[in-house]
Parts: structure tokens; sequence; C-alpha cells
């Protein structure tokens, strides 16, 4: 009964979105999950945020292998691509629209 009110009404990619989001300790194992997080979905690709550069390298390195798994265990899911993201500087970006020029920054001197 479930199983079809979510057929009919679209829900399988979000439920497997979902699926994987809460999974993503087991999917990838916990010394892995202990350094990424799972940031978010946007236009099918899985964005991850990684705790250093050396786990955004090394799973950038990986990317394929997981991609295929991934395709494999969350058929529906409708990710194309995985994002690992190195941390970095922080953002000045608060919004979808952006401003060209340097904006705030070119006051520190």
């Amino acid at each position: 009964m479930l199983e079809s009110v979510v057929v009919d009404m679209g829900w399988s990619s979000e439920l497997e979105q979902a699926r994987i989001i809460e999974e993503w300790p087991a999917f990838v194992g916990t010394a892995t999950a202990e350094h990424t997080t799972v940031t978010g979905i946007r236009d099918g690709v899985l964005e991850i945020q990684c705790d250093s550069t050396t786990w955004a390298t090394e799973l950038r390195r990986l990317r394929a292998e997981m991609l295929t798994r991934l395709l494999t265990e969350y058929p529906d899911s409708e990710i194309r691509d995985l994002r690992f993201r190195a941390p970095g500087a922080p953002s000045w970006r608060h919004g979808p629209r952006v401003v060209p020029g340097r904006g705030p920054r070119d006051t520190y001197g």
C-alpha cells in the first residue's frame, strides 16, 4: 500500500536520497564517516564536506568506485555525481544571487 503511494506521488527518488544521507556511515564505513558529512543533494550531485584536504583528495580518487556502488545500491536516487569539498576559507555567499565585484572584502586594507 505505502509503496504504491510512493510510486504514485513520485517520491521514489526523494526517499532514496534520504536513505543515502541516513545510511552514509554504513555506506562509507565508520572511519570515513568520522571525517565526512553529507551536506546536501543538488541537481543530482551528492555533496560531501570533508574535514581535511587529505580526505577530500583521497575520496576524489575513489569517486568512480563510490558512484558505481551508490548507483547499484540506490538505483532510484537519481544521483549522477559526487562532489567532495575540502575545508576552506569562509564563504561570503549567503544566497543564490551574486553581485560582481569584491564586495565587503575590499575594505580590509
